[in-house]
């Protein structure tokens, strides 16, 4: 071969290598378009399998907000811990440093001293409660508890450290003896519209809850399609009695019942009775209009402040 021919193919060389990856590189493309289509056409299992498996990888961009964070010793609550150690406290004494009481206290606060209670003083606590946590700096706690005597109550607040992981608590100080939490100022009741007591909702209510309180007769008939609701049982009462029922909606005191899925919410204060006597409760429901009766489509617990369905 002549050097000329030799040359002209030696320079050749490098494009056609060039080419032959090039090439390469689109067929691979092309092939991993086909499995991306068919995976497509397979089903979401698939089309997972051949984006796993598939050539391309992304990384993803870091985020330039830094992630929030709670500590175990932020989100940890030593109030249980605070209540065991106010009612073994004071249901301990100095002179009896080895009794069961006095040691569970100084196992929970090794550096507090135990009280001194004379031969005439108090009765111990009924019971010990805590009632309010507040958290002053990172794991460090001001627990108050509650310890209720026989005609009167007490307020502790108690000072509790808990460590970096959340898992364990020390009693750093004596309780201090408080006044007890303020009365929260209470908002006007949404429910504002006097319900006729001899009504058709009114004695709606009244059938409930004597199937729901006393078992006369099923609960199922009272309630509204779909609603499940399974009455006290066993049933403690032997009699239920409607006081007033107050509404937040002025259909429920309508003479007749309204449309239709017409929805009202209503307060019902119930007196029950059994041989311990007579009992005052209370109950939040919601009842639907349908077929020209009053039926009940939710029962709710507690009292909502704003009017508003929950």
């Amino acid at each position: 071969m002549s050097p000329g021919k030799q040359a002209s193919e030696s320079d050749a060389s490098p494009p056609m290598a060039a080419g032959a990856r090039l090439e390469k590189m689109r067929r691979r493309v092309r092939l991993s378009r086909l499995a991306l289509f068919t995976a497509i056409a397979a089903g979401p299992v698939a089309l997972g399998v051949a984006v796993m498996s598939g050539p391309t990888t992304v990384a993803a961009a870091p985020s330039d907000k830094p992630a929030a964070v709670r500590s175990a010793a932020a989100a940890a609550d030593p109030a249980g811990y605070a209540q065991v150690f106010v009612d073994a406290w004071l249901r301990s004494s100095a002179d009896d440093a080895n009794s069961a009481q006095a040691r569970l206290a100084q196992s929970l606060a090794p550096d507090v001293d135990l009280p001194d209670p004379v031969a005439s003083a108090q009765p111990k606590p009924a019971t010990v409660t805590a009632v309010r946590s507040a958290q002053r700096e990172d794991g460090e706690w001001a627990v108050t508890v509650a310890a209720q005597y026989a005609g009167r109550l007490r307020y502790f607040v108690v000072p509790v450290t808990a460590d970096a992981s959340g898992a364990s608590f020390t009693v750093t100080g004596a309780p201090g003896a408080v006044a007890g939490p303020a009365r929260a100022a209470v908002g006007k009741s949404p429910y504002g519209v006097s319900v006729p007591s001899d009504g058709d909702l009114s004695l709606a209510v009244c059938e409930f809850f004597g199937a729901y309180l006393t078992g006369a007769g099923e609960v199922d008939r009272y309630l509204a399609p779909g609603v499940k609701l399974s009455p006290v049982s066993p049933a403690p009462y032997t009699a239920v009695a409607v006081q007033r029922v107050s509404a937040v909606e002025e259909a429920a005191a309508a003479g007749k019942v309204p449309a239709d899925g017409t929805a009202v919410r209503v307060l019902v204060q119930v007196e029950a009775r059994d041989s311990g006597g007579r009992w005052p409760l209370g109950y939040e429901l919601t009842l639907k209009a349908r077929s020209g009766r009053w039926e009940v489509a939710a029962l709710e617990s507690g009292t909502a402040q704003d009017g508003g369905a929950r």
